[in-house]
């Protein structure tokens, strides 16, 4: 790929050239075979500390490094150095360089496949018009459809044995994003294989991917991401894989290649985004960690079998095609449940079959649905119902059920308050052998 010319911007531009330890260690050092060259290692130390989501320089000014990076590791092995290398507590990197390594994973886990893989990404549409403009056009602008389908083209490259399509579903948006996507897509990216599809359509016509859903009102994003994932497993194309992921940049699409290297891992039938394990990469608002660290720790009391996970909600998952069909029509939830409802058929059709993959991720709050809505307590509660339905509960998951049901909203933002900076210091992995909160602490914590 050839190198962009790069176009530094207040909050997105190149760490200055200040001598550190970190860059004198890294500068002039004499490759050694195996070993990683000093001279990458110089540059990946003078990447941005601070990548806005809008900034495009900046993102493919870390997707040059990534190139650079593919480019100069020879092996799986090398690039597991790379990366032990800029985690080592003692070295602080900087955030674009620890992204674009994780980019040059995904990228050369596709090179290294022998076999044809066609990937299809299904994109949930809802009240996107703000973020499919320019940043020039709306301060909340991400213009997401071109830079996705330059994400794609950036990971795919020129492999003629590799292919993707993409498949994007209006959730019954009032603001006709459905529509606007259409529309973009014939004007500026005709070439691009693509479907824009529409729920209150397929409700019209009483599509079997959504069972028990009665209107586009009732459904938030899961409903949508139901119809797309259905859609997108009736194509038959060698090595399928089918992706979720949400309409906002917060997940770069080049990450995909990590998705489809872990579902090659037997017994495995969904990989799940992780924004929770040790070594993801994340940039995110406090507040929201206080809430979605109390949600984690709540739901995996309620069902144990799936603690083995610790983001369900993280917006970017690979199925395997052939299951999709089946669990989708089980499916009951259409809300923000609908993730985790998901990933409860996957358990129990098969044990262990969902494979955590750490990756990098950036907030998006200014258009976030949870920042809007806190999503939270009401997941919960949905939760509660499917660990009934899906889990043989135990006798702690059913004293845990009851504060839950009688949680108000008010309670809830308490118990946030109170209890989610405590979580913090906590690794979600300890949920279940460290029991820091009782049913009893909940009741009163929320009180």
């Amino acid at each position: 790929m050839a190198f962009r010319k790069n176009s530094l911007m207040k909050h997105g531009e190149l760490a200055p050239r200040v001598e550190t330890p970190l860059r004198r260690a890294t500068a002039n050092t004499a490759p050694v075979a195996g070993e990683i060259p000093g001279d990458l290692l110089h540059s990946l130390s003078r990447q941005a500390e601070i990548i806005p989501l809008a900034d495009t320089d900046a993102w493919h000014q870390v997707e040059d490094i990534a190139d650079r990076i593919c480019q100069r590791m020879d092996s799986p092995a090398q690039l597991k150095r790379l990366d032990s290398r800029l985690q080592r507590p003692t070295e602080s990197w900087p955030l674009g360089a620890r992204i674009a390594t994780r980019l040059a994973h995904s990228r050369k886990a596709l090179q290294w496949l022998r076999k044809p893989v066609h990937l299809s990404v299904v994109i949930p549409l809802f009240s996107e018009r703000r973020r499919l403009l320019s940043p020039a056009d709306h301060p909340l602008g991400e213009a997401w459809l071109g830079r996705k389908i330059d994400q794609l083209e950036w990971l795919f490259g020129n492999r003629k044995d590799h292919s993707w399509d993409m498949v994007l579903v209006d959730d019954g948006c009032p603001e006709g994003s459905g529509h606007l996507v259409r529309e973009a897509l014939e004007t500026h990216h005709p070439e691009v294989r693509a479907r824009v599809l529409f729920l209150e359509e397929a409700l019209r016509r009483k599509h079997p991917a959504l069972n028990g859903l009665k209107s586009a009102a009732e459904s938030r994003k899961g409903g949508a991401v139901q119809l797309g994932l259905w859609e997108a497993a009736r194509l038959k194309a060698p090595g399928h894989v089918v992706l979720y992921t949400d309409a906002d940049l917060s997940t770069h699409l080049g990450q995909a290649g990590l998705l489809i290297k872990s579902l090659r891992k037997p017994g495995i039938l969904m990989a799940a985004g992780s924004r929770r394990s040790p070594s993801s990469i994340v940039v995110k608002d406090g507040y929201r960690q206080d809430r979605g660290r109390l949600f984690i720790y709540l739901w995996k009391q309620l069902v144990p079998q799936l603690a083995y996970l610790d983001d369900t909600q993280c917006g970017f998952k690979a199925v395997r095609p052939e299951v999709i069909f089946d669990l989708v029509s089980r499916a009951q939830e259409h809300g923000f449940a609908a993730d985790f409802e998901l990933l409860a058929h996957c358990e129990n059709r098969s044990s262990r079959s969902i494979d955590a993959v750490p990756i990098a991720w950036i907030d998006s709050p200014a258009a976030s649905t949870t920042t809007a809505e806190d999503p939270y307590l009401s997941m919960l509660r949905s939760i509660e119902k499917l660990s009934r339905t899906c889990f043989q509960r135990t006798q702690e998951a059913e004293a845990f059920a009851r504060q839950i049901s009688s949680l108000t909203q008010a309670g809830w933002q308490t118990a946030v308050e109170t209890v989610g900076p405590q979580l913090q210091n906590i690794p979600p992995a300890m949920d279940l052998s460290h029991k820091v909160l009782s049913p009893g602490d909940l009741e009163f914590a929320s009180s």
